[in-house]
C-alpha cells in the first residue's frame, strides 16, 4: 500500500499542462494598462497637447506674425534709408516706426531685425541708453550683421561714458579679419578708445594692424601720424 502512490518503475511522471503555469501574455499587457492607465493617459495627452500646441503656433500665429512684422517694417527702412532718423523710429501716424515694431513683433525675424535699426536709429539722435538697450537686444549669431551691431554698441557705451564695455565691444567687431570694411573701421574706434582709456601699448598695436593689415582702407593712412603722435616711428 505504501507504493501505491508512488511511480512505478518504468512510469513517467506526470506532465502538467502548460497552460496551468505559463501566464498569457495578453492578460499581463491587459492587467498593466489597467494598472498604469491614469498615468499612460496623461502623458499622451501632454504630448498630443505639446505636438498640436507647436504646430498651432507656427501656422496660425507665428507664420502671420512674421508676416506681419516684415510688411511693418517697409516704410521705417525708407526713412532710415533717407536719414530721417525719428520718422524710422517714431513712425509717420500711420506707420509704426522700429521703436514700436521691435517690442509689437518681438520673438520674430523682423521683431530682431527692428532691434538694430532702432539701436543704430537712438546712436544717430543721441539717445545712447536706448541705443544700447536696443543693440543688446539684437541677436545677430552666426550674421555679418553681429560685427556692425557689436561696433555700433561699442560707440553707444563710448558716447555714454563706458570706456571698458567701448572697448569689449570694438574688439567683438574686429575679430572678422575677411572684412575689409567693417574691421578696420571699428580698429580706429578701438585704437582711440584705448588711447582715450591710457592703454597706449595697446592702442599702438591697434594702429599697426590697420596700417599694416588693411593699407587699402580709409583710415590705413592716418595711421603713421597716429603712431609717431604714441612714439611709435616703426
Amino acid at each position: 500500500m505504501a507504493n501505491s502512490a508512488r511511480t512505478q518503475p518504468g512510469e513517467e511522471k506526470p506532465v502538467i499542462a502548460a497552460q496551468e503555469i505559463e501566464t498569457d501574455p495578453l492578460e499581463t499587457v491587459t492587467d498593466l494598462y489597467q494598472k498604469y492607465q491614469k498615468p499612460l493617459s496623461t502623458v499622451l495627452t501632454v504630448i498630443v497637447v505639446a505636438v498640436v500646441g507647436y504646430f498651432g503656433y507656427t501656422k496660425w500665429y507665428k507664420g502671420p506674425n512674421e508676416e506681419k512684422a516684415n510688411a511693418a517694417m517697409a516704410m521705417p527702412q525708407l526713412y532710415f534709408q533717407a536719414d530721417s532718423m525719428n520718422m524710422a523710429l517714431n513712425g509717420d501716424g500711420k506707420n509704426p516706426g522700429f521703436a514700436k515694431i521691435e517690442k509689437k513683433f518681438d520673438g520674430t525675424a523682423a521683431g530682431n531685425l527692428a532691434h538694430y535699426y532702432a539701436g543704430v536709429a537712438y546712436m544717430k539722435t543721441g539717445d545712447f541708453k536706448k541705443a544700447i538697450t536696443s543693440l543688446s537686444a539684437f541677436d545677430g549669431k552666426g550674421t555679418l550683421l553681429a560685427y556692425s551691431a557689436w561696433g555700433a554698441l561699442g560707440q553707444a557705451y563710448m558716447e555714454d561714458g563706458n570706456k571698458a564695455k567701448a572697448i569689449e565691444y570694438f574688439k567683438k567687431a574686429t575679430e572678422n579679419k575677411d572684412d575689409a570694411l567693417v574691421t578696420p573701421l571699428y580698429l580706429y574706434h578701438l585704437g582711440m578708445a584705448l588711447e582715450a582709456n591710457n592703454n597706449t601699448d595697446e592702442a599702438k598695436k591697434t594702429y599697426a594692424r590697420i596700417r599694416d593689415e588693411y593699407p587699402r582702407s580709409l583710415y590705413a593712412r592716418e595711421m603713421d601720424k597716429k603712431l609717431a603722435k604714441l612714439g611709435n616711428l616703426e
